[in-house]
């Protein structure tokens, strides 16, 4: 496993360790963005690959940040399709409801005691682990068939998993088989 510096922007070593594990594994990949900025990095490097399983791109929920809205434009979500990529946008698998009830009545719930535990290794894990219930959930990638999870911590991709994903209603059947790479946890 490949330890970065959370600090500084490791996203195309990130992208280099997922990939060949993709064509190991001959796998999809599966990639968490907000704006889009980091899927439309990904797609850079994957210009000239030739890379023929899916790549699917996982952005936050409407609302997530303003009412309404989205923080992936609609120019950039259409630029993602056009390079073949799925998007799937949808509340977080482990949050979402829970944490506005949290919120509201002042409690713990189950998806984000999960959700804690997995920081405990990265916030990229656990970034990894949601992307993979999410695209599961929408039927963008298949059931219990392990696939290569991208995340990060904040900005940028800074971890990467081969995940093998269920839906969220069977989270804890869902299995991080490797972590290829993810921040150091040393605090400085």
């Amino acid at each position: 496993m490949k330890l970065f510096d959370v600090k500084e922007d490791n996203s195309l070593e990130t992208f280099a360790l997922a990939y060949e594990k993709a064509l190991e594994l001959n796998t999809d990949i599966v990639l968490a963005t907000t704006s889009g900025n980091t899927a439309l990095r990904f797609a850079d490097f994957l210009a000239d690959k030739g890379f023929s399983n899916k790549t699917v791109v996982v952005s936050h929920v409407y609302g997530s940040k303003e009412k309404g809205g989205n923080a992936m434009s609609e120019e950039i979500r259409q630029q993602l399709k056009d390079k073949g990529f799925i998007i799937v946008t949808a509340a977080h698998a482990l949050s979402g409801v829970e944490r506005g009830l949290s919120g509201m009545f002042k409690g713990v719930y189950p998806a984000e005691i999960i959700a804690y535990a997995l920081r405990m290794l990265s916030q990229g894990v656990k970034v990894c682990v949601e992307i993979s219930l999410m695209a599961c959930d929408a039927g963008a990638i298949a059931y219990k068939k392990p696939v290569v999870c991208i995340g990060g911590t904040g900005r940028n991709a800074d971890t990467a998993c081969v995940v093998t994903p269920t839906y969220s209603a069977n989270v804890l059947e869902t299995r991080v088989n490797d972590i290829l790479c993810k921040p150091s946890l040393y605090e400085s």
